[in-house]
């Protein structure tokens, strides 16, 4: 791979011109979170220049994977391989035009990336980290790498189309930024907001562009530990779904998804809030997938079902969370390389909890410390245990256990405002592959240039 600068994707917070928050990405879902998303904005705007913004943002990012543990069925290359250590800045400049007046209206948008190791050098593998591409020659982090990603828009009323670089934030495809920065597609997606209440997408995409790579590759399925053949290759994802709002407190959503000649899914969610009265309440949130083979099924037998069910209680600056995920079928869930999968272990660091015929429960515990004084402070802790689990060359039903912790901070005033620190650690025992102790630091904030 040949070297550029950096491309920083910060976290969906950040890209939207926020500081990055302790809860995650999750919050931005259209469906995941449950409704309104936001509307697209009507064609009559102020113009292209006239509603024009710009935003260039800074990430400081670390990332510490310790390897605990061997495994006697690993490869040498694999266990030999103790720590995995990066840290990089990275760097974002976000453009946005408006849109030329009349009853279609046009636009441009710019993401321009780059970003510089800091740390990382020999004895430090990247192994597992994707903060930084590596020298096939040396297996080393590059220095620097960077990347600028064009996407003309059209508008008609409340229905926007785009062309280009793409990074759709739905349940089929989860372009998230767990690392330094968020993978990016080529193609075209629509969405309408004409219809009230309801939200419509569609969309087709040929190219990925992984979160630590600046080059744009054909797509492929995430496939670890031998669940499926990561070597597959696709040039075509498509994708269509909506998401309704019933009421103010109910919303449902489905949405289907193929990755061409490797599989196709379904999904089908339910979020619904129940006020409890002395303002607390009551999040239930429904997530089910139905996944098969597609075409010549190049990355091998899929065959998932994956349901999950959580409730989260709300009351204050509290909020406590507490779900039931399961896998049934021959395989493991699909979804694409390098992006995240919806399901309710979500935010967990170190594992995806959708191996073949996993069953997973979690507690998770959020506190907003705002409440004790310290506004911008806050803190979760998070319980994950799966079993049952089915693997290729594990001879007996393995399981895992993630325990996670975190604080972020986001400064309030005074000339540090909006910086926002943020510190993950979590550990993961586990029966199939290497246990991990793994801690992850990062600075960011954005800066709006107009």
């Amino acid at each position: 791979m040949k070297k550029h600068s950096l491309a920083a994707a910060i976290g969906l917070a950040i890209v939207h011109g926020a500081p990055a928050q302790a809860g995650g990405y999750v919050d931005s879902l259209p469906a995941a979170a449950g409704w309104p998303a936001a509307k697209v904005a009507q064609a009559q705007g102020g113009g292209f220049v006239e509603d024009s913004k710009a935003s260039l943002t800074l990430r400081n990012y670390y990332f510490d994977r310790d390897f605990r543990s061997d495994n006697p069925r690993l490869p040498a290359r694999i266990n030999d391989v103790s720590q995995s250590q990066a840290w990089a800045q990275g760097f974002i400049l976000r453009m946005e035009s408006g849109f030329t007046e009349g009853p279609v209206g046009f636009g441009l948008n710019m993401l321009g990336t780059a970003g510089f190791k800091l740390d990382g050098g020999p004895g430090r593998s990247p192994l597992g980290s994707d903060l930084l591409p590596s020298d096939p020659a040396t297996n080393e982090p590059v220095d620097n790498y960077s990347e600028l990603g064009l996407t003309a828009k059209a508008k008609i009323s409340a229905s926007e189309l785009q062309v280009g670089t793409l990074a759709p934030v739905l349940p089929v495809l989860l372009s998230v930024p767990t690392r330094l920065f968020t993978p990016t597609f080529r193609g075209a997606y629509l969405r309408s907001d004409d219809i009230d209440n309801l939200s419509l997408h569609l969309g087709h995409i040929d190219r990925m562009n992984v979160r630590n790579s600046s080059n744009y590759e054909p797509l492929r399925i995430n496939g670890p530990y031998g669940r499926f053949n990561e070597a597959a290759e696709s040039n075509r994802f498509d994708f269509a779904g909506g998401d309704y709002r019933w009421s103010e407190r109910l919303a449902t959503s489905y949405y289907y998804a193929q990755l061409k000649d490797i599989y196709q899914q379904h999904y089908f969610g339910l979020v619904h809030t129940q006020p409890l009265g002395e303002g607390s309440k009551l999040k239930t949130d429904l997530r089910y997938f139905a996944s098969g083979e597609d075409g010549s099924a190049r990355a091998g037998e899929v065959d998932n079902r994956s349901l999950g069910l959580r409730f989260t209680w709300m009351t204050g600056p509290h909020s406590l969370m507490v779900g039931y995920m399961q896998q049934s079928g021959a395989s493991a869930q699909p979804f694409v390389y390098r992006t995240d999968v919806h399901v309710h272990s979500e935010l967990a660091m170190t594992s995806d909890f959708v191996n073949p015929d996993e069953r997973t429960w979690g507690a998770r515990y959020d506190y907003d410390f705002g409440s004790l004084g310290a506004p911008g402070l806050r803190g979760m802790l998070r319980y994950i245990h799966g079993d049952n689990i089915e693997l290729p060359g594990v001879d007996h039903r393995a399981s895992e256990i993630e325990r996670g912790v975190e604080l972020a901070y986001t400064v309030q005033s005074g000339p540090l405002k909006d910086v926002a620190l943020r510190w993950r650690y979590a550990s993961n025992r586990n029966d199939y592959f290497r246990d991990i102790d793994e801690t992850r630091i990062n600075i960011d904030y954005t800066l709006k240039l107009w």
